[in-house]
């Protein structure tokens, strides 16, 4: 199973959704890779903390995509253990912002889902998270990608992107991959005793929008989890909100 956790607006939790989700799915004995394609690289150092290796990151892939290597090295090799059990990454860097123009110039769009389909009996799931733009390496993630996750904070602004969202990954879908679908709308940083949000969401609900039950709340924790590089699985466990990634990753097909 290849999922992308994909939203055009930063801030939205792109990141914390992606690697909390993975690190759940890797505690109950799934072999998981995250794949790290925006160059801000958040969920490498979540995952990684400072212990990246610079000669092993998405950035290298890519450079040996574009350029001819006598001995180029295996996807599998791009694939950084994390300290978690069962959880690998590869790791971004910024200079993949460069090669995404580069890359589509040389209509390089399908070459990540060629190597994600070399290394499908490595692990039981691949999770990627995106940059904040429907560019490059957005697009050839949901190309490469079989599901995908839509983290929505309920705001307005979120609320007017989400139809332009869905309307882009059905356009993947048409053109470029027949697998791909929306598997859920992820409800982040919901304040239940706000009326606003409530609101939204029911609104969205009768839309017939797929809306995932399991709203995630928002914390504190969230941030501390990033400051010590540990996913809130194994930094928090019994925290209401550790709980409710455990609802939310219960609640997606595996």
């Amino acid at each position: 199973m290849k999922r992308v956790v994909f939203n055009q607006k930063g801030g939205v939790g792109k990141s914390t959704i992606t690697c909390n989700l993975a690190a759940i799915a890797a505690t109950q004995g799934q072999r998981i890779l995250v794949i790290d394609l925006d160059p801000q690289g958040n969920s490498s150092h979540y995952l990684l903390g400072e212990a990246t290796d610079p000669n092993l990151t998405l950035a290298d892939f890519y450079d040996q995509v574009l350029n001819f290597r006598m001995r180029p090295r295996k996807t599998r090799e791009f694939a950084q253990a994390t300290p978690f059990a069962n959880l690998w990454v590869m790791a971004s860097h910024p200079n993949l912002e460069e090669l995404g123009g580069k890359l589509e110039a040389r209509y390089k769009i399908y070459k990540l889902r060629e190597a994600l389909d070399e290394i499908d009996d490595d692990f039981d799931q691949i999770w990627i998270d995106t940059p904040p733009a429907f560019n490059f390496h957005t697009r050839s993630a949901l190309i490469a990608a079989d599901r995908c996750l839509i983290p929505f904070d309920c705001d307005t602004f979120s609320r007017r992107a989400l139809y332009s969202l869905i309307q882009n990954v059905e356009e993947i879908r048409i053109d470029h991959n027949h697998k791909l679908s929306v598997e859920g709308i992820v409800v982040n940083q919901f304040l239940s005793r706000s009326s606003l949000p409530r609101r939204v969401v029911a609104e969205l609900l009768a839309e017939g929008l797929p809306v995932l039950p399991q709203h995630l709340s928002s914390s504190i924790k969230v941030k501390e989890s990033h400051e010590a590089c540990r996913p809130l699985i194994h930094l928090f466990p019994g925290h209401k909100l550790t709980r409710e990634y455990q609802g939310l990753y219960a609640s997606l097909a595996v």
